[in-house]
């Protein structure tokens, strides 16, 4: 019987091409699609499921809350509390700090060689770390030993690739390189291990890793007297036993903060709440946006899922669709089987058999399709997904259960509806489709359009929210602003000279030295409050020190006061100039803000009442996600920067680069020339934003022409139905656009329904989506407008392709049979 019933499957399939080729081009694209969406979504929601102790290793995280009220949820805590929860909670088995360096974002790693260098180049992503880090994280070495690799406070442990860069296909083991600014202090540090890069599964995606007292963050553990309320810093993870349960350890958690931090975060104004947060849901954590690496928002991969499961729902509806409609065809099979003793269950099972050969042969086809299109997708969403990642048992086993799945929703309906013909309706001609076959199916056109229209909205209010970010004005000079990093004792200090040699270049305007700009993290910040105030009321204010004439490098308008200037050696640490959220957060008028002082708190409690200056418009010192907090600029006098930047007067920037090479060159031959552009570090914070916006368009046009083919498929299916009532139509004098125009208007009325349908519920999702910026566009009507006629004109041309070609075709043709 299955023999037979695979047999009938074919011939049927041979018999109608054309349906039988949109049917399984559609559903093997439909699958493709959710199959790359599936590899993808796996992939983020996998992040640390790999490490030997997954489900015992949480993230200790707190929620900080100022008297003011201000809240703030940080992922680090000060220097003690590792040790604390060990000695305090028996549950604890082992604990490990994380410090990130937060002061530059680029450091120099030499090879020496006899006292000269061999090779140096500046990387990113270094991590201070505590010797038990890896008796905790699972990380693959292929040189060295993870158990004894951090224990010599100059050792370093080297990601494959970073090896390879220094070393070639050298060993590294037990080489020397040199680390320079504040990882490492320009000092020695013997490779103590080599390991596989992690950052395709892992939240922590370090490039190299140094033990916890070496460089800054080592004098500073050395310094002592570390208390529990500031200078929270440290990424703070425990191994906890088997079997503990979370949410009972955080119900200790409170009075564990009371006993060693209450007495801290009181007298520092504010209280602090800790919980643990399982290292196998950092990824998704969107709360904080950044831990490590940036965090990704679960509501994301929701949206990525419900479209793989849109665009696979328009390829099932495509089937169902022709499958009903052609029910006629099959009525006659159906009623002779019955004649001869077939039941209702066995009709069932020989279309549902149908439908998952079917099924299988756009399965065969999708899975090629993955393989060869997966690179693409690859670059599409940012990923590293490898064809290997196809074979993994969990993949096939949801490749397969998807092809079932997608089997039996596509082929239900057809099974169903056929095998309740009544056999001596269909034996004398008396079957027709009926009301409900054809309700059913514009029902189904309906919903692939409304999925179609609302993905073309998306698409349009996703793509102005990018533009939007672009080209919104940010309150300095963004663009020709060339940032050249200082990495070193010997960079730093060839700043002066290095700035008065670029500008003898009539090309550069103006070059100026920070610790910070806009674009990047900016981790400085102090609580503040006003004279009248306590220490206890303050707000958090960000900080950076510059040098006097950098506001002008950076284009900023003042809304009061001056800037600060090297023309006014009386701008010491004790002046300074705020933005005007500053002075809204404290209350004090525009007009009176120049001469007013405000009260920093400094550590052990001290406080110092710095004056303003100037008041500076707004501007955008971090993305358009946030709203612009209080900041404060602070002259710094002793040319300690981190950057300097270069404001070049030609819009030919790249003219520039190697004057810019050589001057570097001559001042600082032991280092490489690094730069970035301002506005591509500016934009660099969106992209997670225009990795949304590259999958959603792709999709999108994915979605269109997948409705448009079973658009096609019905199309053609009804002018063969109606074809003799055309050719009588022409031979009474029907012209062939009235033809065309009873042909598209069933159709066009469906589309039309689909964006009365489309327009409030786009609406709602993408007003939801568009909270996530604090600087955010409006949805217009037009783009409704907009992807209506878009979706009326696109079916407009499917359907008509086909009713012109049944309205020309000559009726003698079509009556000879009459």
């Amino acid at each position: 019987m299955i023999k037979n019933y695979l047999k009938i499957a074919w011939r049927n399939l041979l018999k109608s091409k054309l349906f039988s080729f949109i049917n399984v081009f559609g559903l093997s694209v439909g699958m493709t699609c959710c199959m790359l969406l599936l590899l993808y979504i796996l992939s983020e929601v996998s992040f640390d499921k790999h490490q030997e102790h997954a489900g015992e290793l949480y993230l200790v995280r707190s929620e900080n809350v100022r008297f003011s009220g201000e809240k703030m949820d940080n992922p680090r805590a000060p220097a003690p509390y590792a040790g604390a929860l060990k000695q305090e909670f028996p549950e604890v088995v082992q604990v490990t700090r994380a410090w990130m360096n937060f002061l530059e974002n680029k450091t120099l790693l030499k090879v020496m060689d006899s006292g000269k260098t061999v090779k140096s180049v500046f990387e990113t992503k270094g991590a201070h770390v505590d010797s038990t880090f890896f008796d905790m994280f699972s990380y693959q070495f292929v040189e060295g030993d993870p158990k004894t690799a951090l224990n010599d406070p100059h050792s370093v442990v080297l990601s494959e690739d970073v090896a390879s860069k220094l070393f070639g296909n050298e060993s590294a083991l037990n080489k020397t390189i040199n680390v320079g600014g504040t990882d490492g202090n320009a000092e020695n540090f013997k490779v103590t291990g080599v390991y596989k890069d992690e950052s395709a599964r892992s939240h922590f995606d370090a490039r190299y890793f140094m033990p916890m007292m070496s460089g800054w963050v080592g004098n500073y553990m050395r310094e002592g007297n570390h208390d529990f309320s500031n200078n929270n810093m440290f990424y703070t993870y425990i191994r906890v036993k088997p079997g503990t349960d979370p949410d009972k350890f955080n119900k200790k958690l409170p009075a564990f903060v009371d006993k060693y931090a209450g007495k801290d975060t009181k007298a520092a104004g504010y209280t602090k709440h800790m919980s643990l947060l399982a290292v196998t849901d950092i990824h998704l954590f969107n709360k904080i946006t950044d831990i490590i690496t940036p965090t990704t928002s679960s509501t994301y991969l929701y949206v990525l899922a419900s479209i793989a499961i849109f665009t696979l729902l328009i390829a099932c509806i495509n089937f169902m669709n022709l499958a009903t409609a052609r029910s006629a065809k099959r009525a006659a099979e159906v009623g002779i089987r019955k004649v001869m003793g077939a039941g209702k269950g066995g009709l069932i099972g020989q279309f549902l058999g149908e439908s998952m050969v079917l099924t299988f042969l756009a399965l065969i086809f999708a899975v090629v399709s993955v393989v060869l299109f997966l690179p693409l997708f690859n670059q599409l969403s940012d990923k590293t997904l490898l064809v290997s990642d196809l074979f993994k048992p969990e993949i096939v086993v949801a490749f397969i259960v998807l092809a079932i799945l997608t089997g039996l929703l596509s082929g239900s309906y057809p099974a169903f509806y056929l095998s309740v013909f009544n056999p001596l309706d269909v034996i004398k001609g008396k079957f027709v489709n009926s009301v409900s076959a054809t309700a059913l199916r514009r029902g189904l056109v309906v919903f692939q359009f409304v999925i179609s229209i609302g993905l073309v909205v998306a698409t349009m209010v996703i793509q102005g929210q990018i533009s939007f970010m672009r080209d919104q004005p940010l309150g300095f000079t963004k663009d020709q602003q060339i940032v050249i990093p200082l990495r070193s004792e010997q960079a730093k200090k060839a700043y002066s000279s290095l700035q008065n040699e670029i500008l003898q270049n009539n090309q550069i305007a103006s070059a100026s030295g920070t610790s910070y700009y806009p674009g990047i993290k900016n981790p400085s910040d102090m609580s503040v409050y006003r004279s009248d105030q306590s220490m206890n009321e303050g707000s958090i204010v960000k900080t950076n020190w510059v040098a006097p004439d950098f506001m002008k490098t950076m284009g900023f308008e003042m809304a009061a006061g001056r800037m600060l200037s090297a023309e006014f050696p009386g701008d010491t640490n004790f002046k300074m100039v705020v933005n005007e959220a500053t002075i809204r957060k404290f209350g004090i008028p525009l007009d009176k803000a120049v001469g007013s002082k405000l009260n920093f708190n400094q550590d052990e409690g001290k406080s110092q009442g710095i004056e303003i200056v100037g008041v500076v418009k707004d501007f955008h010192f971090a993305d358009l996600h946030q709203a612009i907090e209080p900041y404060a600029l602070f002259p710094q006098f002793n040319n300690d920067f981190n950057y300097i930047i270069a404001h070049v007067n030609t819009a030919e920037v790249g003219k520039v680069l190697p004057f810019l090479e050589t001057k570097w060159k001559s001042m600082v031959p032991d280092e490489p020339f690094s730069y970035s552009f301002l506005n591509e570090d500016f934009q660099r914070n969106y992209t997670a934003d225009a990795r949304t916006a590259r999958i959603v368009n792709s999709f999108t046009i994915i979605s269109i022409l997948i409705s448009c083919l079973g658009l096609f498929g019905l199309a053609t299916f009804a002018a063969q139905q109606r074809i003799k009532e055309i050719g009588v139509r022409k031979v009474l004098g029907a012209s062939i656009g009235s033809i065309v125009g009873l042909l598209s208007g069933d159709f066009i009325k469906l589309v039309i329904v689909s964006i009365i349908i489309a327009t409030p519920l786009t609406w709602y999702v993408m007003n939801k989506w568009l909270q996530d910026f604090a600087y955010k566009i409006s949805i217009q009507w037009w783009m409704f407008v907009l992807a209506g006629a878009l979706a009326v004109v696109i079916a407009m041309i499917t359907v008509s392709s086909q009713a012109i070609k049944a309205a020309v075709t000559n009726p003698v043709k079509s009556l000879k049979s009459e």
